[in-house]
């Protein structure tokens, strides 16, 4: 296949669309594959040429999957609906393999939370909630929206928040939540409720861990999330 031809350009039997439905997945190329999920190329490119742009530049499909939207949308012609697709596919695609191998990721520290969610809420443009629930562990039974704000808000209520702890037996709760600024700094209203949350949490016996707050990082190297336990706010 000509790296400098359109998908629709090509014959029938050479588009990856109809090559898979004819021949499978597993005949397609990496290349035909992201492709795919491309859909049309831009700026210039076709689908094939992004896919295999994204291919030199990070040189695996591990590499790929673990790369940021924003590097993804470096690459010439994927913007980021495109690079939002791909992270989409990837995700999909480590959750099946933890299911399909009985893993269940451990999340015992502000980072490793961070890590875990770290995508899904870069495209956040509200503040969203999230709920991680983990059992005695530290492992994860399962993630929850509680709730979604403006553009610099979230409103937070008990109930909301430990109804589906309860209901999945969890042993301890971790809260998330973005910041659209990208400053992850948290405001006093943050510390407020964390605080008379986990005076809710002791009630009912699941322990609040922490609170991890989402946004970007301000320098190279530099964190882009804050945890309100490593901030002293637990004590």
């Amino acid at each position: 296949m000509s790296a400098s031809a359109r998908i629709k350009d090509l014959p029938v039997s050479e588009r990856p669309r109809e090559r898979l439905a004819e021949k499978g997945a597993d005949a397609l190329s990496h290349a035909e594959l992201i492709a795919i999920l491309l859909r049309t190329g831009s700026q210039g490119f076709s689908a094939i040429q992004a896919a295999e742009e994204l291919l030199r530049k990070f040189d695996t499909l591990s590499a790929l999957s673990q790369a940021s939207l924003e590097e993804l949308q470096n690459v010439k012609s994927v913007g980021p609906d495109k690079a939002i697709a791909l992270k989409s596919a990837f995700t999909l695609a480590r959750r099946m393999a933890q299911e399909i191998h009985g893993e269940k990721p451990l999340l015992d520290n502000p980072a490793s939370i961070a890590n875990y969610l770290r995508e899904e809420n870069s495209a956040y443009t509200v503040e969203q909630l999230q709920i991680v629930m983990l059992n005695t562990r530290r492992k994860l039974i399962r993630v929850e929206l509680s709730s979604q704000g403006l553009l610099d808000t979230v409103l937070i209520h008990p109930r909301e928040v430990f109804r589906p702890a309860i209901a999945a037996n969890a042993s301890a709760i971790v809260l998330v939540h973005n910041h659209p600024s990208g400053d992850p700094t948290p405001s006093q209203a943050d510390v407020m409720v964390t605080r008379d949350l986990i005076r809710a949490g002791a009630l009912l016996k699941i322990e609040v861990l922490d609170h991890v707050i989402l946004g970007r990082r301000s320098t190279e190297g530099g964190k882009d999330y804050v945890s309100l336990r490593e901030l002293g706010y637990f004590v």
